[in-house]
């Protein structure tokens, strides 16, 4: 399977950046990022190099007011309470947030948190009812509540009144609540609206405490940054700011859950957005997908160390559980797609299991969007129904695909580069069909993912100074992605292993210049080049500190053959996937992917020499001395070997092996069915006919 990605470097004027340095007394480095991200004026620059801005007046936002008086009053006259929260990390670090504050203060509260398999998102009637049986007066909703128009409406029938405080997107019809707070309403008129459900938790909690906001953001910005951080939102204005804040507030390590979630980490170094994304959100999440959220609300509200010990094994090990189901998931999928060349060269993978478990098939649904480069659907099957979770590549806008699947659906919902969907099992097959017909209708070449690099790094100036300088941006996330540089035609001098196989480290070379780099992840085994390549790097740069010194790591986030041309490469994997699929292909189409005896003898000539080595696509094409060759028709060659018995090939991810078997005779390699079914595809097409593939 050959993965290309598009490689966008962003465009630099070096004289703006040495100017915008010059003025502001910046780092050339520091300067140079800005530069190429556009951020230029006096202003973003105080915005990024200054303390981060105050955060603006909570009663800015539509409805405040309202929410403060009705959740005051409830608190007053001890009327029972609900925080309604989300299983997602947003929600429960919000849920936490609202309920040990109402706690705090007095107030007759608990919470409540739907289950994802059996509820699913935001409030629900059933829920509502229960509610109301318990004799609740008053429900808070965080993280959800937006869209719950009919649900306020039935607790309000019931008894109840509802106050909202959501950051999703409203539909054209408010909920009629107490208080609807959601800075995306028309007439919110509040200077951001950016934040993350437990962004808008701490601007209550805020306005709550109105004699003293700045009280409550230390007691509460730790519960609110990993919110923020977990919910992906852009890492700008007041977000950065409580990202910020709230990152200075784990490093001193006040709340035992927290801590207890960042267990395998060492707090002595600085706590990054990054690592947080890595080790206490996944843990939290996890409690929410295996049906136990409340769990993790208890940890980050308890002061009990015991029970947060405990706790947090718990999710430690429901953590462990998710990560293992959701590698057999990933496995059955690849399995199922590699095994039905109609999954595999589909334009949209639309894949579907019995009982995979509905928590995790989004997770799932990413690495292999990730691994095949193409949009992924991934449903699971229980009984005569499905839910599905699929993820998306950027050009892609999967949302508007599974519209035009609207009349199979019971059920679906997303955005561009993530959607769920609940389907009937006999609609599985034409909802595949159908989606792969909008694709190929609108999107004739379909969009490969891209890597956006910032800047090219020379390797011979190199040095600890470029994260040393950069550091200054942090937090990175989305809307502020850590930095992403190119080391450009670089050739392998060495490869090694680390952490036990797991790991790789590289050294290459350009010009007398060594850099080394590690790739984590990626055992040696399945690196898809060899010492002797020339590539390209995507790296990221980090300081490590090594027995007492700082140390520069370089880490490789992708990496290609050097001298490929992106658009020409794209173009010819989607001319053999659209032949692999058997549609018509144009006589220019046939031409690109058409070998001819020497192409055909280079290659496995070189097969044999190569003795068996593991190699991908792009590396043969390397030692071929073929960089600009079309990776499209590379592939029809090694089809054409393998078809004729010339080569057996075993394959691994992107790697192949070949074994040259001993021929007895002569073989004509030119009587292929490879090479008749394009004749018959093209045949079938016409000459007048033109398109993209």
């Amino acid at each position: 399977m050959m993965i290309l990605k598009r490689w966008a470097l962003a465009p630099l004027d070096r004289e703006r950046a040495a100017a915008l340095a010059q003025r502001h007394s910046l780092p050339s480095y520091l300067a140079l990022l800005m530069e190429v991200r556009g951020q230029h004026t006096d202003q973003q620059v105080a915005a990024l190099m200054g303390p981060g801005s105050d955060f603006s007046d909570p009663f800015l936002m539509k409805d405040m007011d309202k929410a403060v008086r009705r959740i005051r009053r409830a608190v007053d006259q001890f009327e029972p309470i609900v925080v309604y929260g989300d299983y997602d990390a947003d929600g429960v670090t919000s849920t936490a947030m609202v309920y040990s504050y109402l706690q705090a203060m007095g107030a007759d509260v608990t919470y409540y948190i739907p289950q994802r398999a059996g509820e699913g998102y935001g409030m629900n009637p059933a829920s509502v009812e229960a509610l109301a049986r318990r004799g609740v007066q008053l429900i808070i909703t965080v993280d959800n509540g937006i869209s719950a128009v009919e649900e306020v409406a039935l607790a309000k029938s019931l008894g109840m009144d509802v106050v909202v405080t959501d950051h999703h997107q409203p539909h054209e019809k408010l909920p009629e609540a107490a208080a609807v707070v959601d800075a995306h309403r028309p007439d919110d008129t509040s200077p951001f609206k950016d934040f993350s459900g437990a962004g808008v938790a701490l601007k209550l909690l805020m306005a709550l405490e109105e004699d003293d906001p700045e009280g409550v953001v230390e007691e509460y910005v730790d519960l609110a940054a990993l919110g923020t951080v977990a919910d992906v939102v852009a890492l700008t204005g007041e977000n950065r700011t409580l990202v910020r804040r709230g990152l200075r507030s784990i490093m001193r390590g006040a709340r035992l859950g927290v801590n207890a979630l960042m267990e395998d980490e060492n707090l002595t170094r600085p706590v990054t957005a990054n690592r947080l994304s890595f080790f206490a959100i996944p843990r939290i999440n996890a409690a929410g997908r295996m049906g136990v959220p409340e769990r993790a609300v208890r940890l980050l509200c308890s002061e009990d160390e015991e029970e947060v010990r405990e706790l947090a094994a718990e999710i430690l090990e429901d953590n462990e559980r998710r990560r293992q189901m959701e590698n057999t998931i990933v496995e059955e999928v690849i399995s199922a797609v590699e095994a039905d060349p109609t999954l595999q060269y589909s334009r949209i993978i639309v894949v579907a299991g019995e009982g995979w478990h509905p928590g995790i098939i989004g997770l799932a649904a990413g690495k292999i969007a990730e691994r095949y480069g193409r949009p992924c659907m991934v449903l699971s099957i229980d009984g005569e129904t499905a839910k599905g979770s699929g993820r998306s590549v950027e050009g892609f806008p999967l949302f508007d695909a599974l519209c035009a699947c609207a009349r199979l659906l019971d059920h679906f919902g997303g955005h561009p580069m993530a959607a769920g969907v609940t389907i009937r099992r006999e609609f599985i097959d034409e909802f595949r069909r159908t989606l792969n017909a909008y694709a190929a209708a609108h999107f004739p070449e379909m969009p490969a993912p891209v890597v956006h690099l910032d800047a090219r790094l020379n390797p011979a100036v190199v040095s600890p100074d470029i994260p040393r300088q950069l550091q200054a941006l942090e937090p990175f996330g989305a809307g502020n992605p850590a930095p992403l540089f190119g080391l450009f035609g670089m050739k392998i001098r060495e490869l090694s292993p680390m952490g036990g196989g797991r790991h790789l480290k590289l050294s290459v070379q350009k010009k007398g210049a060594s850099v080394v780099c590690k790739c984590f992840g990626t055992a040696p085994e399945d690196f898809p080049f060899s010492v002797g390549d020339t590539v390209d790097l995507a790296v990221q740069a980090e300081l490590n500190e090594w027995h007492g010194r700082e140390e520069l790591n370089f880490i490789v986030r992708e990496v290609r053959l050097s001298g490929l041309s992106d658009e020409e490469c794209i173009h010819s994997c989607r001319v053999y996937e659209k032949f692999r699929r058997g549609e018509a292909l144009t006589p220019a189409e046939a031409e690109t992917l058409t070998p001819d005896r020497r192409e055909l003898a280079a290659v496995y000539r070189l097969l044999r020499d190569m003795g068996g080595r593991w190699c991908s696509h792009q590396s043969l094409l390397g030692r071929l001395g073929e960089p600009g060759a079309q990776l499209g028709k590379l592939a029809v060659r090694l089809d054409i070997l393998e078809e004729r018995g010339l080569v057996e090939f075993t394959l691994r991810r992107e790697l192949l092996q070949a074994r040259v078997p001993k021929q007895e005779g002569k073989v004509d390699i030119f009587a292929s069915s490879v090479l008749e079914r394009l004749r018959a595809q093209t045949a079938r097409n016409g000459p007048a006919e033109t398109g993209r593939a």
